[in-house]
């Protein structure tokens, strides 16, 4: 299906952007984020409670840039000017509920014919921040859509690193989460531009897994039984395991997407040698910074002594869910998606990865001085932080306000 050229819509005039700026400082700032940022990222209450703060958490440049492109899209294009948005924005709920309240209708990041029937030559359709896959690009295209493409820039490097293995004939294993958005709208890529495939692992041992196929072979439909809706349409692994890149989610866990690559490539040395490995294997880091620059903080704060850890974010945010993950490895850690969630000095709401469900913990908050570590995921907005932090002190009857007049 042919995309033919559209003018590209500019929104980011500055009469435009200055009005969106002011709009997302008031939805999202924290004057509170703020001065305990200039206070070295930590504030205490003596003998009650201390906050340390990591020190990097919340919003990135991509997330940033997104949201202004969605709220610049609005100014633009008022009522009753039709604009729809694939999916969400981000994925945090109340940064997405803002969004539905300027009149942005949310559809299906991969619009049902229904929903595609709906929209008009004209409309306006928002890109997430994920990015979205070729054929549903193409399709709007074709729909005469007007299209906001708010697709992070680390995204878009590792759809060029795909695309560049599909042109060569590399299958590419992408580390990451099969059914999530950018994974989706990756994978799109490598089979868009050329006859490469591709094949999504999520962990390790599926890692392991497909090391041993290539090094042992195996049985090739219990493969395809095992690694099912996470390859190419057409892959077999007898052939297509031959030659292969490793690029990633940008969101996963840099260490774990580094020892993908280190076994994948140990594999390959180990069937066609070392002096042949460029044939066979090909690798390049797309962790995004902002993602590294989050884990690297909080790999910091977690030398600190504390009591317990706080993740703010959207439960369906990956780079959140590592930190999370990263957190518990170390201490009692508890993922929440905003205030409301401390229920009480005793109760807490929270999201537990093994269990993929919010659940109830009794006796979260330790009685007597205690510190408690926190940081929030790069789709998780100030403001959100600020009201968790306000909760923790109001939890010890403490008042914020009180705490920094002194």
């Amino acid at each position: 299906m042919s995309t033919p050229e559209r003018q590209k819509i500019n929104l980011r005039r500055p009469d435009v952007m200055e009005a969106v700026q002011a709009q997302v400082l008031s939805h999202y700032r924290s004057g509170l984020v703020n001065r305990i940022r200039e206070k070295g990222h930590v504030l205490s209450a003596d003998g009650l409670l201390t906050i340390k703060l990591a020190k990097e958490f919340g919003f990135c440049y991509g997330v940033e840039r997104a949201i202004d492109l969605a709220y610049a899209a609005r100014r633009v294009f008022p009522p009753p000017k039709s604009i729809y948005l694939l999916g969400e924005i981000i994925h945090n709920p109340e940064v997405n509920d803002q969004i539905r309240n300027m009149g942005i209708h949310i559809i299906s990041p991969k619009p049902t014919e229904e929903e595609l029937g709906r929209l008009l030559a004209g409309d306006v359709v928002i890109i997430p921040a994920f990015g979205t896959e070729v054929e549903t690009k193409q399709k709007l295209v074709a729909k005469g859509c007007e299209l906001v493409d708010t697709t992070c820039g680390d995204v878009m490097s590792v759809w060029k690193r795909v695309r560049q293995y599909s042109k060569e004939s590399v299958t590419s294993i992408i580390h990451g989460k099969a059914k999530h958005e950018e994974t989706k709208a990756t994978t799109s890529q490598a089979t868009a531009h050329g006859p490469g495939h591709y094949l999504v692992v999520y962990t390790l041992a599926e890692t392991d897994y497909v090391c041993n196929y290539i090094l042992h072979g195996g049985v090739k439909q219990e493969f395809l039984d095992k690694f099912k809706g996470a390859y190419s349409p057409g892959f077999d692994p007898d052939t297509h395991l031959y030659a292969v890149g490793v690029a990633n989610q940008t969101t996963m866990l840099r260490g774990e997407t580094e020892e993908v690559q280190r076994r994948i490539k140990s594999a390959m040395i180990t069937r066609f040698g070392a002096a042949e490995l460029d044939g066979h294997f090909r690798f390049f880091d797309t962790i995004c910074g902002a993602t590294q620059d989050r884990q690297d903080a909080l790999e910091k704060l977690l030398r600190e002594p504390m009591d317990l850890l706080l993740v703010i974010g959207g439960y369906n945010s990956s780079n959140t869910s590592h930190l999370a993950e990263m957190g518990e490895a170390r201490l009692a850690t508890f993922f929440v998606k905003n205030a409301a969630m401390m229920v009480s000095d005793t109760i807490i709401r929270h999201y537990s990865l093994e269990q993929q469900k919010e659940v109830e913990t009794i006796g979260w908050l330790p009685p007597g001085k205690i510190t408690v570590g926190i940081t929030a995921g790069a789709s998780c907005p100030n403001n959100l932080i600020e009201d968790a932090i306000k909760r923790l002190f109001e939890l010890r009857g403490i008042s914020v306000q009180e705490l920094l007049a002194n």
